[in-house]
């Protein structure tokens, strides 16, 4: 399968990060991928981690030209960040696929901003738990994986967008490891679209976080890891503790987790049933706005 022209539509995007950000550690102070543009006046959608408090946005076409840029929005339950261009680029806006749509099976071509294609199938599309309190119902995954997948074009045999590349990720199966790539499916978007570009940020209420990196273990939440500064670590959650029970629930699972913490509002204190070397501890943990831990976007 060959997309063509559309291709061209995706663009390179590389961000610089001050030293002093809340994610310098995890994600770097320069980060490069790619981004697709959804617009004719020049908004390129992104994966938010590439964007996140960057002080400076630049985007490189496929002839090498290269435009300025603005952070525009990031929001943390998809993980979609925008970008608007401080210059015309003259890059037509794609058209919007139906992920839903999509099935295991299908023919799709993933595409990075420097002009690499994937040509892959759908392997399969489930729910995704991501150890940063991320959590999708329905995540597109595809094989073989691309090499450059972060920000990168998923499109459907007919052009049409489907998601943006997030992650590269192991799959077994038969006895068999394949590398596979995390998508994040376009649906997600349309919603919340509108609100992104005039507010820069969705009209919901924030979600509660804790600041707590989190893998499953055989149905049981493992803390990784805290954040430095974060409501989690403030608490006195540590590596290695496992979380069994939010409030009065049980916990099963890592998805299970996300949406036990997620009904309460950001800035509630929320209580957690922990085990640690064996023993059980309750810790109350005041969570916050994973925002308010940001930089702003400054524009340039």
């Amino acid at each position: 399968m060959t997309i063509g022209k559309i291709s061209r539509s995706v663009v390179a995007v590389r961000a610089m990060v001050p030293d002093d950000a809340f994610t310098a550690n995890a994600l770097g102070t320069r980060r490069e991928g790619s981004g697709v543009v959804i617009r004719d006046n020049g908004l390129v959608l992104t994966i938010g981690y590439l964007i996140t408090e960057a002080e400076e946005v630049w985007l490189t076409d496929q002839d090498g030209r290269v435009v300025a840029a603005h952070a525009l929005a990031y929001d943390q339950e998809t993980g979609f960040g925008l970008v608007q261009a401080l210059a015309p680029l003259g890059l037509p806006a794609v058209q919007f696929g139906n992920a839903r749509k999509a099935n295991i099976g299908d023919a799709v071509t993933l595409a990075d901003g420097v002009g690499q294609q994937v040509d892959a199938h759908i392997v399969t599309k489930q729910e995704f738990a991501g150890y940063w309190e991320y959590l999708i119902d329905e995540a597109i995954f595809t094989a073989p994986a691309h090499p450059s997948w972060g920000g990168a074009a998923l499109f459907d045999r007919d052009g049409k967008l489907l998601g943006v590349g997030s992650l590269r990720l192991q799959m077994s199966r038969a006895g068999e490891v394949a590398d596979i790539n995390m998508v994040v499916p376009i649906d997600l978007l349309t919603p919340i679209l509108d609100d992104l570009i005039k507010r820069g940020q969705t009209a919901t209420a924030p979600r509660p976080w804790l600041g707590a990196f989190s893998a499953e273990s055989n149905g049981m939440v493992v803390v990784m890891s805290v954040a430095e500064g974060g409501p989690a670590a403030k608490a006195g959650l540590r590596q290695g503790d496992i979380i069994s029970d939010v409030r009065d629930g049980e916990v099963d699972g890592l998805a299970d987790f996300y949406r036990k913490l997620w009904q309460n509002p950001a800035g509630s204190e929320i209580p957690l049933r922990v085990v640690r070397d064996g023993r059980e501890t309750w810790l109350r943990i005041k969570s916050a706005d994973r925002n308010s831990f940001l930089k702003k976007p400054q524009l340039q």
